[in-house]
């Protein structure tokens, strides 16, 4: 009878304990931008490695089938957060959606102007009267002409294409004279595999501010600040890892989905992106966020001003 009343209070006590993790672990659920790629490696390391849990998060990575949309899905709270540009950010503010910059994944551009490497274009001056070709249309007139007109070249001067995602092909086949869109950590290995060398033109060297590349954000006026500073020091701690032990941190990111991961293009991209995730995560520049406010807002992408201060919280 003692040994049934002993069975009965331990099997009382561990469903106790057991409700109360449940009840102290926050679900989050994550939007990225695209598919899981090594531009996500922070996240997929927090989550393999347990840093995510250690926070006491559940933390459900999503891949959307609209790479437009996630922003959109946290503005209305039908996601927790979502992998997004600052510029795309400062867009989505400036119209007028409830929107939060809660941390930074990637910290320097990546989007770049390209060229094939075969002396045809050596300088942005040679793009005159050539064909650009882009992915999507949008912010392209504003980077691609503040680019052009630190060489004397006009925006009309050139003849912008839109080729969809064959951004690539399209350069490599001739049918375009450089892309904008590419990043520098994927287009530049992609035409290497398939033997072409390309050269680089840099918007931030070319006068266009510095920006963050990829950010996350979260609704501006429900998000969970605890649950964002435990989502940011796991992150945080990702990074460090990755740092630190890059090899394996590589062979744990694969793990995740070998099957779509484990493959030379990857591999390749995931050695060019390691010096650009933040190692901060949560730490704030305001200034470079209203530089870049500014910038949109004289180029005319975007009618209102907002501040930084407005949308770039401190969480800590």
């Amino acid at each position: 009878m003692k040994k049934r009343i002993l069975l009965t209070a331990l099997t009382l006590t561990a469903t106790l304990l057991s409700a109360t993790t449940q009840a102290e672990t926050k679900h989050l659920s994550l939007m990225l931008d695209w598919f899981v790629n090594p531009n996500h490696g922070p996240i997929v390391i927090a989550q393999q490695r347990g840093y995510f849990a250690d926070q006491g998060l559940e933390v459900e990575i999503q891949e959307p089938a609209d790479p437009n949309m996630p922003p959109k899905l946290v503005a209305a709270n039908k996601i927790d957060l979502a992998i997004s540009y600052q510029p795309n950010l400062t867009i989505d503010v400036a119209a007028g959606l409830p929107l939060i910059r809660s941390a930074t994944l990637i910290a320097t551009p990546l989007n770049m102007l390209m060229v094939l490497d075969n002396d045809k274009i050596n300088d942005l001056a040679d793009l005159k009267d050539k064909k650009i070709g882009i992915a999507i249309a949008g912010t392209e007139e504003a980077s691609i002409g503040t680019m052009l007109d630190t060489v004397g070249v006009k925006y009309d001067d050139v003849d912008i294409i839109n080729v969809g995602w064959a951004l690539s092909a399209s350069l490599a086949s001739g049918k375009v004279d450089a892309i904008w869109g590419g990043l520098r950590n994927f287009e530049t290995n992609q035409l290497a595999l398939e033997g072409f060398t390309a050269k680089a033109f840099f918007p931030e060297e070319h006068g266009v501010p510095v920006y963050d590349e990829l950010i996350f954000v979260a609704n501006a006026d429900t998000y969970d600040k605890a649950a964002l500073r435990g989502f940011n020091k796991a992150i945080e701690q990702a990074t460090i890892y990755i740092t630190n032990h890059p090899q394996a941190a590589w062979e744990e990111f694969v793990a995740y989905a070998p099957d779509t991961l484990n493959n030379e293009l990857n591999k390749r991209a995931w050695n060019d992106t390691l010096n650009r995730f933040a190692l901060r995560p949560s730490a704030i520049d305001l200034q470079r966020y209203d530089d870049y406010a500014e910038f949109m807002y004289t180029q005319n992408i975007i009618q209102t001003l907002p501040k930084a201060a407005d949308y770039v919280p401190t969480l800590d």
